[in-house]
């Protein structure tokens, strides 16, 4: 008897165990696939922050953005500094919340809801994309930064300029710029005779120069690191368009999964989201 209950037991638990037809951990092939792809890319991510680290800190001096990024659109002549950029960043995040909303609808099998808040998060990515090509253009074409030259730079002492904004001399009587310790500049271009102009300087020890440019790595890292998420941002806004087209045909209707391929890139976008605050960080405030 003893021997029959143990064996009944005995055959009642196999059944219970996993017999490898269904996830153990509830979770689909593709969104675990999903997490494995997002798991590398948070590695390279990680590897171009941590280089910008590196080589930033070596440097005794690195542009200050605050006059880095002090434009913004259709007032050229304003200082206005890391406006821009918060607002690319205020779009990015917000573009977050209308995922999150197309994944609820899509639980719900609310195609019409799904359109709805997949579309304002393309509108959202596409507007950080265009507010990315505008900050790309004034830098590249206006203030002349590339991955050789950075026309950026701080000083080291405090002192005054021997030369106006222009690169001519002070007239007789007229009181000089002075500039502390750390202050940024932009060495600017004359568009006329394509030369830099690098104001002379006297520091307070005495020592007079001129500017120089400030360190090579800075375009070069800015560039490849906000250019290698700007693809990211691309590439979701294409597959986001993708998959809408997909609902609005009722493709994903007839599984009814509850729009697990609107989850799955839902993941995608959270991640690019998440990336952008630690770039956003790195090279806008730090």
């Amino acid at each position: 008897m003893a021997s029959d209950a143990v064996l009944e037991h005995a055959n009642e638990t196999d059944d219970q165990l996993w017999e490898g037809g269904k996830s153990p951990f509830n979770v689909s092939y593709g969104k675990l696939m999903m997490w494995y792809f997002l798991l590398t890319d948070a590695f390279t991510f990680a590897g171009f922050l941590i280089a910008y680290g590196a080589l930033r800190f070596s440097s005794p001096v690195w542009p200050v953005p605050d006059v880095v990024f002090e434009k913004i659109p259709f007032f050229s002549e304003v200082s206005a500094p890391l406006v821009f950029v918060t607002f690319m960043t205020f779009v990015l995040i917000i573009s977050s919340v209308t995922m999150v909303r197309a994944v609820q609808e899509g639980h719900r099998e609310n195609k019409k809801g799904v359109v709805f808040w997949m579309f304002l998060t393309i509108l959202g990515g596409a507007t950080f994309l265009g507010c990315q090509a505008w900050e790309w253009t004034t830098m590249i074409a206006h203030e002349n930064t590339t991955i050789h030259t950075n026309p950026f730079s701080a000083h080291l002492e405090a002192g005054t300029y021997l030369e106006d904004a222009h690169g001519h001399a002070y007239e007789a009587g007229t009181e000089a710029e002075a500039f502390r310790e750390g202050d940024g500049y932009l060495i600017h271009k004359d568009h006329e005779t394509n030369e830099f102009i690098q104001r002379a300087y006297r520091t307070e020890s005495g020592v007079e120069g001129r500017l120089s440019f400030g360190p090579t790595a800075f375009g070069a890292l800015f560039f490849s690191i906000t250019g290698f998420h700007g693809f990211h941002v691309f590439s979701g806004v294409l597959f986001l368009s993708i998959i809408l087209i997909n609902v609005a045909g009722g493709t994903y209707t007839k599984r009814k999964n509850g729009y697990e391929m609107v989850e799955k890139i839902g993941l995608y976008w959270h991640f690019v989201d998440l990336v952008w605050v630690f770039v956003f960080l790195v090279f806008y405030l730090l």
